[in-house]
């Protein structure tokens, strides 16, 4: 097979990105694999650990459990993924991620379609972990 065909990536060889909290790492992107269809990440949240609120305005999300359970807090609602569960969480909806158990969650991520600039395709709601807070909006600007 040729290598343009297929792209194999480990999460091993991924460095995690901690900045939403947890540890997400993009294994199957437009930079790994040329990917332009989304792309997949995996999420590894330790007891305790949390993604803060965000928001995809051109894409949709879906979270495959695999280990642990997650509690995700979508546009205020709480559902549990429990390990083999999936869950859709569609363009525009502000979501949150929490391990709330006594051992480590790990989920598939898949997002797709791809925002049409990488700047558009994530939208923070709350601040990261150790973050300053974000500046109220001024009177008159949409939050």
């Amino acid at each position: 097979m040729d290598h343009l065909e297929t792209t194999k990536v480990c999460a091993c060889d991924v460095e995690p990105n901690r900045r939403l909290g947890g540890a997400t790492r993009v294994l199957l992107s437009p930079g790994s694999a040329l990917s332009t269809a989304g792309f997949m990440a995996l999420l590894d949240l330790a007891p305790g650990e949390h993604v803060t609120e965000h928001y995809h305005p051109y894409t949709d999300e879906h979270v495959y459990v695999a280990e642990g359970e997650l509690v995700a807090l979508v546009n205020g609602a709480e559902l549990r993924v429990r390990p083999r569960e999936s869950l859709l969480i569609r363009r525009g909806a502000r979501h949150r991620y929490e391990n709330r158990g006594d051992r480590p969650t790990s989920a598939v991520l898949f997002l797709g379609p791809l925002a049409p600039r990488p700047d558009l395709g994530h939208v923070e709601t709350e601040a990261p972990p150790d973050a300053e807070p974000p500046a109220p909006p001024s009177v008159g600007e949409w939050p």
